[in-house]
């Protein structure tokens, strides 16, 4: 898992990319990490899309940086976000995702060499 982005060829895992089922999820976990590293280059943490998915998740910042830190892996996040996030509200952020912010996930992809 990246969580050095300083070169400008590494960059946090893709938008689209489930992890557990949660889009968006691997990619803020990424970013995440990288800011409390300080090795976030130019990205930002708790961007709009990233408080828009918190939104729909119905978790905080506060939270996910809580859980961010005490999980040293995708697994350990993963099993916080299943008793955290219900399945409802999971499926509600993908949606909004997909149909909502597509465009700005084709520009990341472009961006980021994954179109």
């Amino acid at each position: 898992m990246p969580t050095d982005f300083r070169d400008g060829r590494t960059f946090p895992r893709r938008g689209r990319t489930p992890l557990g089922g949660y889009l968006w999820l691997a990619r803020v976990f990424d970013k995440g990490r990288a800011s409390v590293a300080g090795t976030i280059r130019d990205y930002i943490y708790q961007c709009p899309m990233d408080k828009g998915v918190f939104a729909r998740w119905g978790i905080t910042e506060q939270e996910f940086d809580r859980a961010m830190r005490r999980c040293r892996d995708d697994d350990e996040l993963l099993a916080w976000m299943r008793t955290a996030v219900p399945d409802q509200k999971r499926d509600a952020a993908n949606e909004w995702l997909e149909r909502e912010k597509h465009e700005s996930l084709d520009r990341q992809d472009r961006e980021e060499g994954c179109a």
